[in-house]
């Protein structure tokens, strides 16, 4: 479901494909991270995406005008998991509320890989 702003004038909706879009990017740009996957369960396939599909590796949940952000990361190795997962958490964070104006509740860092 959508985010949705109200205000006076009527009302935003924002796409979940946008608050994705927003939240790879800015993940992207974190240190440590080689990039975002895909995670086939049927599979069990992690599959790196490229560019253009990085939205793939992002899933957002929305109550109301709360979204829940879920970001599935291959991570370089040798650096230090809980610190470049919680700058990716405050990062997209700041980033999707400052794009949107929609509260995030939380943002879910799972790393599916690392790279060597």
């Amino acid at each position: 479901m959508p985010g949705r702003i109200i205000n006076r004038y009527g009302t935003i909706t924002i796409a979940d494909s946008v608050i994705a879009n927003i939240a790879s990017e800015t993940a992207m740009q974190s240190y440590g991270i080689v990039g975002l996957a895909s995670h086939d369960l049927r599979e069990d396939l992690i599959e790196l995406l490229k560019q253009e599909n990085l939205g793939k590796g992002v899933k957002i949940l929305t109550e109301g005008n709360q979204i829940t952000i879920i970001l599935n990361i291959v991570i370089e190795y040798d650096v230090r998991i809980g610190i470049v997962s919680q700058n990716i958490i405050e990062s997209v964070k700041f980033r999707v509320e400052q794009a949107t104006g929609l509260h995030v509740r939380e943002v879910i860092v799972l790393v599916q890989d690392i790279r060597i």
